[in-house]
């Protein structure tokens, strides 16, 4: 991994592609001035509760662990605050926590993820710390960060890819040098030529390839759900309508999404992602997640000796998909219809709703076909939706807000 430590500016700006461990290159950095300098005060800062638990939080302690600094009696889960023994701490808290956001300083920051969070949060989180600001990003599109920071003074800027991350293992160096060669008839040209027009193969691969294999700004055009909003908690008066599934094993992970009704919306949970279920252990996850044996389970019908195996485990609730001709789009059309709320704790479900792109003819054009492939927790959503959902008109997703044409909100 690149020294990000010999950056020497305040504010450091790390923009880097797919597994190229931004994460595990900053966190060191912090977890080291934790423990040489008294009394620091850091705070790790992610769009939410979720993907601090399932990203910073979970890499920190992996690191601690490693380097034989963590324990358990340092640590206070209700905070989310590791305490060190000369008085420095690393606390975790979300971009939706107004209080913390306006509230303490502190001596040092990292935004995990900054292109999911506003302008406005990192302002105020900025003008509250009097040390070094991190953020990192996949550069999807241009954001705040390159109007509003790189433009600033001692401002430092790495870019990094997989390549920079040692620790990777083959088989995704693999994964992610397949995209590459998907993209391009020639992979191997140097970059001044690897982008011009006879090289390329597929501009959708060849986009996904200068993102998220070189690091480097592009724009996935294409995406294809722009109607939903991240929400906290589902309304308890909602209605829930069932569970939609998707099968997996060992290269997929088994998705199960629940959906409920609520005025003219549908709310979204991802209760299951995880690969190796055998069909025993979906239906013991499920009857242990407390969600009723009889409940509606939309799965998929490409698996019906599964659906089979789990009604005789008791899950008397589960029946194939429809399917047909086009049933994939007609489900995308008919939940594009509808405005969409996904619980921030779906955290799969939000990263596949991000980067669910349409395909593109070799001129690079959209199709209408979705680019298959990262679409686990998308297709269970899909298969409840064709079953349960009604079809609502004239809404708009704007500033995070559905605003419905009546101008309720």
């Amino acid at each position: 991994m690149r020294d990000l430590a010999k950056t020497g500016t305040r504010i450091n700006v790390v923009c880097g592609g797919s597994s190229a461990g931004k994460t595990f290159g900053i966190l060191p950095i912090l977890i080291d001035k934790a423990t040489r300098v008294p009394r620091s005060e850091i705070s790790i800062v992610a769009e939410s509760v979720p993907h601090l638990r399932r990203g910073a939080m979970k890499d920190f302690e992996k690191i601690m662990r490693e380097t034989g600094r963590w324990s358990d009696a340092h640590w206070n889960t209700t905070l989310m605050k590791y305490r060190f023994a000369n008085g420095s701490y690393v606390e975790f808290f979300s971009a939706d926590d107004d209080g913390k956001v306006r509230g303490p300083r502190r001596t040092d920051l990292y935004i995990n993820e900054c292109n999911n969070i506003k302008y406005d949060t990192f302002f105020q989180l900025n003008i509250r710390t009097s040390g070094s600001v991190w953020l990192d990003y996949n550069p999807v599109e241009e954001f705040w960060v390159d109007e509003n920071v790189m433009k600033g003074k001692d401002v430092g800027f790495v870019r990094l890819t997989y390549k920079d991350n040692e620790a990777l293992p083959q088989s995704i160096v693999s994964v992610l040098e397949e995209c590459r060669d998907k993209g391009f008839y020639d992979p191997f040209l140097a970059e001044e030529d690897l982008f011009a027009d006879k090289n390329i193969k597929n501009q959708y691969w060849a986009k996904w390839w200068r993102v998220y294999g070189m690091g480097y700004q592009g724009s996935l055009e294409g995406v294809i759900f722009q109607n939903w909003v991240q929400v906290d908690v589902i309304p308890p008066t909602a209605t829930l309508m069932g569970y939609g599934l998707d099968f997996g094993f060992a290269n997929d992970p088994t998705s199960m999404v629940g959906m409920w009704k609520h005025g003219k919306g549908y709310y979204f949970k991802e209760v299951l992602y995880e690969k190796g279920m055998t069909n025993r252990d979906i239906a013991t996850r499920v009857r242990d997640m407390g969600i009723d044996p009889s409940a509606t389970i939309i799965a998929d019908s490409a698996e019906p000796k599964s659906i089979e195996e789990l009604r005789r485990y008791g899950l008397k609730g589960v029946r194939k998909a429809r399917k047909g001709r086009d049933s994939i789009v007609s489900g995308i059309t008919l939940m594009l219809a509808n405005p969409m709320f996904v619980t921030s704790d779906s955290v799969n479900m939000i990263r596949e709703l991000r980067n669910y792109m349409w395909e593109v003819d070799k001129n690079g054009n959209a199709i209408n076909r979705p680019n298959a492939g990262n679409d686990h927790a998308i297709d269970a959503s899909r298969y409840i939706s064709m079953a349960k959902m009604g079809k609502v008109g004239g809404f708009v997703v704007s500033s995070g807000k559905v605003i419905y044409s009546d101008g309720h909100i």
